[in-house]
């Protein structure tokens, strides 16, 4: 009894080392990444530190000097997150309810589309997205961005299949058979029954549209609405004058947004664990 004991307290010990040695490999980056954001670019080139320099505010003037403020790329990032979150997480939830829930001609064929559509790289159809774009005359503008969001197959996929396991059709026969619309019936029950896989999918999504540079940089040619990454690209500038605590400073500050966010997000996605774990 007590060996049995001994033994399994000596495991858990040798896992909680484990997990806290992992966790100082993450944090270490984060910490260093911080502290060069306060030094400068000798410093930075001399050598690792653990302790802050004193060069903050140098550093935030290289970021702002600019005709255009470099926060203004933090609010247009801000925009274009949260905007393509929202529309991917309603419209794709509600696409894979479909999916899930109306037997309908065509819809085997329909969902073959979608799993076909997943397995193409995203980069052989933006040539034809940058014409249509351009015929439509929607270029330099935060729609292309946005907008498409609602059709990610990756994100129909992935909650049609957590509607298999946490949503019976009972559920929604009873709430027709007391009258609730369809709409209503999705609104109110189905997101709610959803959260802890449209936090994880708007954690995803929220992340990948922060940090895409690659879409806003050819799509986006007035600098007012460039991207917090497209901003950070710049500060590189001459390979000769790059300034490693301003660029340091420009990523340290586009990081915190994501931080925020998961922070926000991973609550619900926490409860709804619990709530799995104690449902009978």
């Amino acid at each position: 009894m007590i060996k049995g004991i001994l033994y399994i307290n000596a495991k858990r010990f040798v896992v909680y080392i484990f997990m806290t040695f992992l966790a100082i490999l993450a944090i270490i980056p984060v910490y260093i990444m911080i502290i060069n954001a306060t030094r400068s670019t000798m410093e930075i080139n001399a050598g690792i530190s653990l302790l802050p320099g004193k060069h903050l505010l140098s550093n935030w003037k290289f970021l702002t000097r600019f005709d255009v403020p470099f926060y203004k790329g933090f609010f247009n990032s801000v925009i274009i997150s949260l905007g393509s979150t929202v529309l991917a997480v309603y419209f794709n939830s509600m696409t894979a309810y479909g999916l899930h829930v109306y037997a309908f001609k065509g819809r085997r064929v329909l969902w073959s589309i979608i799993l076909i559509v997943m397995m193409l790289p995203g980069s052989l159809s933006f040539i034809g997205f940058y014409q249509f774009m351009a015929r439509l005359k929607l270029l330099d503008s935060y729609i292309p961005l946005i907008v498409p969001s609602i059709s990610m197959a990756t994100m129909v996929l992935f909650l049609r299949q957590y509607m298999s396991s946490v949503i019976s059709q009972d559920i929604i026969d009873a709430a027709r058979v007391d009258g609730a619309g369809e709409f209503y019936i999705f609104n109110r029950i189905i997101l709610f029954l959803l959260k802890p896989a449209l936090a994880a999918q708007a954690i995803f999504t929220f992340v990948a549209s922060w940090n895409n540079f690659f879409t806003p940089f050819l799509l986006l040619t007035s600098m007012k609405k460039y991207t917090l990454p497209m901003f950070v690209v710049l500060l590189r500038g001459d390979i000769y004058k790059t300034e490693l605590g301003g660029i340091y400073l420009g990523i340290a500050f586009s990081i915190v947004p994501i931080m925020i966010f998961y922070a926000f997000m991973s609550r619900y996605i926490l409860s709804g664990v619990t709530m799995g774990s104690l449902k009978e």
